[in-house]
């Protein structure tokens, strides 16, 4: 499969392009991927997760920070998809996270569907602006903004 057609990333793909693992590797495959436009990260959640311990001891519910980093991490392998990085130690960088509203809990069992769009990048490009959504069953858990510099090894897309 080629880079133009590869749509999906398994766990490991994801592995050879993201630097996280466990237990902050936070998305466990990626579909729909459409070159440097949008993609959409599974996110399985179980209670097994080692956050689950103290937030919150009898009421699990999934920290709205991983929320959003399971997002920026969908989006990191998008690009690194549509830019052949794998295996090209490529790595990302928070630079802001702008409208960030959580309406719903995300709790152990839920499969998190993490939709993202770019709505700023190129391919070559190092500073990228996201749109995120993060849905249980179709219903909106997480919405935010986001902006990521991505590090791109020397002679990369």
């Amino acid at each position: 499969m080629t880079v133009e057609t590869q749509t999906t990333a398994d766990i490991d793909l994801i592995q050879r392009i993201l630097p996280h693992r466990y237990p902050f590797l936070l998305v466990d495959k990626v579909r729909d991927i459409v070159a440097y436009k949008s993609a959409v990260g599974i996110k399985n959640v179980t209670v097994n997760e080692p956050h689950f311990q103290g937030h919150f001891p009898g009421v699990p519910i999934m920290p709205g920070v991983t929320i959003v980093e399971a997002m920026a991490q969908t989006a990191a392998v998008m690009v690194g998809v549509s830019a052949d990085l794998a295996d090209k130690k490529f790595l990302v960088y928070f630079m802001g996270i702008d409208t960030c509203k959580f309406r719903r809990k995300v709790v152990p069992g839920d499969v998190l569907e993490l939709h993202v769009t770019a709505t700023r990048g190129k391919a070559g490009g190092k500073v990228w602006k996201f749109d995120g959504r993060a849905e249980v069953d179709g219903e909106l858990a997480c919405e935010c903004s986001f902006t990521a510099m991505m590090d791109l090894p020397q002679g990369g897309a």
